[in-house]
């Protein structure tokens, strides 16, 4: 069975009950083919750096990659020792994605905001230390450190992804990264005009446009599954990023914000004690899809498992090189994929990497590629 390494998924969408649920997702995403697992991070069970070990030990085909972890939650030799352990276990298939993070929870936590700068900053500091070098006496945005070191015998390329919402993110990701995962309920037009300022801040850089990969991240969720489950994964998930960064999600659709201040003024809504997604109950959800436009919920694979796969291959039309099935398990997803392999076309996706932070094989990339590391 080939390999979908243009299709990717999240492990432990939504709330799990368990870490351990990981553990058949990875086999059934392995069996099904799919190209990548994509770890997100909240602060309860789901931290990234357990599961993405658990993800890399488990499988022997998927990519692996945060979607996303902060680059501040962490001292800096932390997070890069971690990424050179995971591109060793792995044999080269992982990603280290980063983001800035929910700034309002930031701020309960008293965790100081992620500006642009701190990332590129970073970014540079983990790509130094993975070739072995000594970093003395740093002073720059991302902090300032005596020394920064691993070990002077690594030579290790791995792939730095960010995800990337707004215009200025994007242009980061575009001359920075390798990587770029796109928000979940962008329309076609937001997804257009986002890689266009990828593609274009790559080469305004000197770099080959087509070595940043990037990635749609799509709401998959078929017919076939009950109806209050994809209530949940598609109303609540979406009520749930209006609670968190509404006006953001707004501005960049290009939305009426008069509909988001009415969502947010709704008492159920403001009664709702945590995320949508998590804690609303049916009734609930179903008040909050009145309170919702059928625009706005209509960036999203829906209908029959035939449709989803329709809805998915058109999301690669847009110019992105790969789909990240989001909100689903792969048991969950295992129909839209058998239907969407009936429609893959022959060919268009060769060459590409199982590491969803790599390009195709035809890119120019701008980095040279280097074996794992050797510890």
């Amino acid at each position: 069975m080939d390999q979908l390494t243009e299709l990717g998924f999240y492990t432990l969408a939504g709330a799990p009950r368990s870490p351990a649920e990981v553990r058949p997702e990875v086999a059934a995403a392995e069996e099904m083919g799919l190209g990548s697992a994509f770890i997100s991070e909240r602060f309860t069970i789901k931290e990234a750096v357990t599961l993405s070990g658990a993800v890399g030990a488990l499988s022997r085909t998927l990519g692996v990659a945060t979607a996303a972890t902060n680059h501040n939650t962490r001292h800096p030799v932390v997070t890069a020792s971690y990424a050179t352990t995971m591109h060793g276990l792995t044999d080269g298939r992982f990603t280290l994605g980063l983001g800035r993070g929910i700034e309002p929870l930031f701020d309960a936590f008293g965790i100081p905001r992620i500006t642009s700068a701190q990332i590129e900053d970073f970014v540079g500091l983990v790509r130094r230390l993975w070739r072995g070098e000594t970093i003395i006496g740093h002073d720059g945005p991302a902090g300032k450190y005596p020394v920064l070191h691993l070990d002077s015998s690594f030579d290790a390329d791995i792939p730095v992804g960010m995800v990337a919402f707004g215009p200025r993110s994007l242009a980061l990701a575009g001359r920075t990264m390798d990587m770029v995962v796109l928000h979940t309920y962008f329309t076609d037009d937001t997804v257009r005009r986002a890689v266009q300022t990828v593609r274009t801040a790559a080469e305004q850089a000197g770099r080959d446009p087509a070595a940043v990969r990037i990635w749609s991240c799509y709401a998959t969720v078929g017919d076939h599954l009950p109806t209050e489950l994809r209530l949940k994964k598609t109303v609540g998930r979406l009520a749930t990023y209006l609670q968190g960064y509404g006006d953001l999600l707004v501005r960049t659709n290009g939305w009426d914000p008069a509909v988001l201040d009415r969502f947010r003024a709704d008492p159920v809504v403001q009664g709702v004690p945590g995320a949508i997604d998590t804690v609303a109950d049916v009734e609930t959800l179903g008040h909050v899809a009145g309170l919702l436009p059928a625009e706005w919920l209509e960036p999203a694979a829906t209908g029959s498992p035939r449709r989803c796969a329709e809805r998915v291959l058109a999301q690669l039309d847009l110019g992105v090189d790969g789909v990240i099935l989001h909100g689903a398990t792969p048991a969950e997803l295992e129909p839209v994929v058998a239907e969407y392999r009936g429609l893959r076309p022959a060919g268009r996706f060769d060459g590409l990497d199982a590491n969803p932070g790599r390009p195709r094989a035809a890119a120019t990339s701008w980095a040279t590629s280097a074996g794992p590391a050797t510890r």
